[in-house]
């Protein structure tokens, strides 16, 4: 059974719903036959209220368990150690399983590498601490065994593990800016997120870097809360759009830009074994790259995406 702990009261259906990315139909089905528990008491109530700290279980069916397709890729590691890993997830690849997922993820490829992974996350997420959408690419952290992902888990919340991302926008931001509004499901667009009155807090935390002649802007982004799809919905709030995001409003035709131009460029952590501070980069890919070596003065560029100053752009939040 995978179990999880909300992080803010709702209904056990709809917390669900936002946990495993699946539709409303699935998740009452998969109550009302039994297969959720809080605290270890089945419910097959779906309004059934849920509160922070509570248990959830849920298992499938042994029919509904999805068949893991061919491994035909691979993925560049940028550390690894007895406790835990460090990967660039490119574009495209699905961080873990769920059912509505027919594609092999990330979680799928560390297993299939025979990678020793966490289970306290059950068993569709062994190992993962954080995650990235699909489109988006970048550093994460895979946890190899429970007491590193308690202690890398612990760090999310204290703030001392974290990312800083770059970004192509359609249009300059005004200013360097923070947005702090709450961000939920979108109650008319499944598929989206956005900010609502009784949404999960949000801030994030915006620079501007360089401009091009037409207008498209590299800009950094921190996170202080890690809310699905935050970067994008606090964009928006602001009228501007990542390159190649045309769920959330971008107007472009997917052969010319075929995914989210977001990218996890530098992760920081404390390690959880030695306690030593540490930093990984993540190069960009050739997309991005490509795009950004034709538009943007290479010189600036490097500048300001040093990896040992990349704190400093936003020392004065």
């Amino acid at each position: 059974m995978n179990v999880f702990k909300p992080q803010s009261p709702n209904r056990l259906d709809k917390t669900l719903t936002n946990e495993l990315d699946v539709s409303r139909n699935q998740v009452e089905k998969l109550i009302k036959d039994g297969l959720v528990s809080v605290n270890g008491k089945i419910i097959t109530k779906t309004s059934y209220k849920v509160i922070e700290g509570d248990e959830i279980g849920y298992t499938f069916k042994e029919a509904e368990k999805r068949v893991v397709p061919p491994i035909d890729f691979d993925v560049e590691i940028l550390y690894e150690d007895e406790h835990l890993l460090i990967v660039n997830k490119p574009s495209g690849l699905v961080v873990h399983p769920a059912p509505s997922v027919k594609e092999p993820t990330l979680v799928d490829w560390l297993i299939h590498k025979g990678i020793s992974l966490s289970t306290i996350s059950g068993e569709e997420r062994h190992g993962i601490v954080h995650r990235i959408d699909k489109e988006t690419t970048g550093a994460l952290v895979v946890a190899k065994t429970n007491e590193a992902h308690e202690k890398l888990s612990a760090q999310l919340q204290d703030k001392s593990m974290g990312r800083y991302y770059l970004a192509l926008i359609d249009c300059p931001l005004k200013d360097d800016t923070i947005v702090d509004k709450p961000i939920g499901r979108n109650p008319k667009h499944r598929l989206k997120m956005d900010v609502v009155p009784h949404g999960k807090s949000a801030k994030t935390a915006f620079v501007k870097l360089a401009q091009t002649e037409h207008g498209v802007e590299l800009i950094a982004a921190k996170l202080f809360t890690g809310r699905t799809h935050q970067i994008r919905v606090h964009l928006n709030t602001l009228g501007r759009h990542i390159l190649g995001d045309d769920l959330y409003g971008f107007k472009s035709k997917r052969d010319k830009i075929q995914r989210v131009n977001l990218h996890a460029y530098l992760l920081y952590l404390v390690h959880p074994q030695t306690g030593e501070k540490m930093e990984f980069v993540a190069p960009l890919f050739d997309d991005m790259t490509r795009y950004m070596t034709k538009y943007f003065d290479q010189r600036l560029i490097n500048e300001k995406i040093n990896p040992l100053t990349m704190d400093t752009l936003f020392t004065h939040f």
